[in-house]
This record gives structure tokens, sequence and C-alpha cells, in this order.
């Protein structure tokens, strides 16, 4: 009855057509997204992740049949997958494919990713776990992108520090501590190289070079410093046993013994003499006084 009236009237009419409009709508969209939902499926990308080791976000979305980024990183986020730290992250593979290596890295086809993910925090994470901190042109070579803007980012937010050694800055751990020990390990690194040549060339010594090289064998065991003073007499030759004993200040033969280990490649890293080890200290024994001594 109510409606036959409503008809009636053009109006009436009108609200009828409008009011069939919005409920047919409101249908068609919730059909929409019921069909949306099912037509788009991580096992999709999956699939060509797992042909192509890697595949960029057109080809994703190839995959998917969708024109919208935001879908591909719906159905990413059901997935485990990394982003490339080169090529401004624009690769993607899945955690199952990369072989890191121990640096945490690993390429595919020139295109790097790292366990960080990012290049920012990959390079942090290099920086701190070094043992003697990089050089720019040496973080390049590993990672093999430009580094230099990424480490005075870094800087500038204090995430890591950075020291000149030799005119060039090194970029070290933010922690003191470690800083100092990069530091002294680079130096002893650069000054390895030139140890029998200094010796060789001249006499007199530079006393940093020498001060860091007694620092440096103070760190090593029995075995380690006669092996190292050894190869060192080795690049010297005839005569170097007795010069580099004077320069580190061991004992000739010890050192000749290093030498003779090395040429005869009897170097069993298993027989390293433990703390406390070697001859013991003899005790000089008191003599007992008689009875009737006087004290």
């Amino acid at each position: 009855m109510e409606i036959e009236l409503l008809v009636s009237s053009a109006r009436g009419l009108e609200m009828l057509i409008m009011l069939e409009f919005c409920q047919c709508g409101l249908t068609l969209r919730e059909n929409s997204n019921i069909m949306r939902r099912e037509s788009f499926h991580a096992e999709d990308l999956v699939g060509v992740l797992r042909r192509s080791k890697v595949a960029t976000m057109p080809e994703l979305k190839k995959a998917l049949g969708t024109l919208v980024d935001v879908t591909v990183f719906r159905k990413l986020k059901e997935l485990s997958y990394r982003t490339s730290y080169s090529h401004r992250g624009s690769y993607y593979t899945l955690d199952e494919t990369a072989q890191f290596d121990e640096k945490g890295l690993w390429s595919f086809n020139s295109i790097g990713f790292s366990r960080e993910g990012t290049l920012l925090a990959t390079a942090e994470a290099l920086v701190e776990n070094s043992e003697a901190g990089y050089f720019v042109e040496e973080l390049d070579g590993v990672l093999h992108v430009g580094t230099k803007e990424p480490l005075l980012r870094l800087v500038q937010q204090k995430r890591i520090a950075r020291e000149t050694v030799r005119g060039l800055y090194l970029y070290c751990s933010i922690e003191p501590v470690l800083r100092q020990g990069q530091l002294l390990a680079r130096r002893v690194l650069q000054n390895q190289l030139t140890v029998a040549s200094s010796v060789a060339e001249s006499d007199a010594v530079d006393d940093e070079l020498k001060a860091s090289m007694v620092l440096f064998l103070s760190t090593l065991n029995e075995k380690q410093r006669r092996l190292y003073a050894g190869l060192e007499s080795l690049k010297l030759g005839y005569g170097g046993d007795q010069r580099i004993a004077d320069f580190v200040g061991l004992d000739a033969h010890t050192v000749a013994k290093g030498r003779r280990e090395l040429e005869q490649h009897d170097v069993d890293v298993e027989r390293i003499r433990r703390a406390g080890g070697g001859r013991k200290k003899a005790e000089k024994k008191l003599r007992k006084s008689s009875p009737g001594s006087k004290s």
C-alpha cells in the first residue's frame, strides 16, 4: 500500500529508483572486494622470485596482475623477503634464496643484498665489526657501491666515528674502546708492510713504527711472535735474523727458529705454549741455620 502511494507521485518514483540504485551499488562494491581479495595470491610472488631469484617491483606487479605497489607490499608481508642495498633498494629476493657470506652479504648479477637490509645499516654493521676500521675505498670494494655519502651520514648521526690516519679518514666504531683497538690494528697493519724495508734501508727506524710493532708483538703468544719475526727476517735475507732481533727485542736464535719453521713449513697451530708453560723458575733454597748459630 505504501509503495503504491509513493509510485503515484513523481517524487516518490525518484526516491524508489535511488533506493534501489544505492542497494545495487553496495552489493557491487561488496562483490568487487571479495573478487579483489581472491585474485591476488602471495604464491604468485614466490613463483616468480624462485624462478628469477631477484625481481623488481614492475615484475612483481605483473606477476600479481595489479598496477598498485601497495598490493604487492601487502602480499610481500606474508613472505620472508629482502630488498637490495644496491640499486636504491629496487630489487627483491626471498630469504631462502640469499646465501650470505661471513660478512652477511650476498650478490646476484651485481645486485647486492645484506642481512642488515639497507646500505646505511650495512655500512654501519661492517664498520662496527671490523678489526681495523674502513677507508672509503676499502668499503667501496667490499660492497661494490659508493659508500662515501652513507658513511658521512652515519658520522653525522653519531652512529660511527672517523679518525685521520696518514691523511685519510678511517671510519671506526663509535665505542671508544673498540675504536682504539681498530686504530691500533690499522697502524700495525700499515706498519707491517714497512718493517723489513725500514730495517733494510736505514738503521734509524722511526720511533712510532718501532713502538707500534713492539706493542703489536706484545699481543701475540710466544710462537706467533717467533713466526712473525722469522717472516720479517726472510724478507731481509742474509743477516736478517740479527737485525730483526735487535729491532723487536728478541733473541736472534728465536728469530732464526721462526724463520726455519716457515722455510720447512713446520707450523702446527696446536703446538702453542700455553700461559704459564715453559721451564719453571728455580727457587733459591734458604740454608737452615743450626741451633747454635747466631741469627
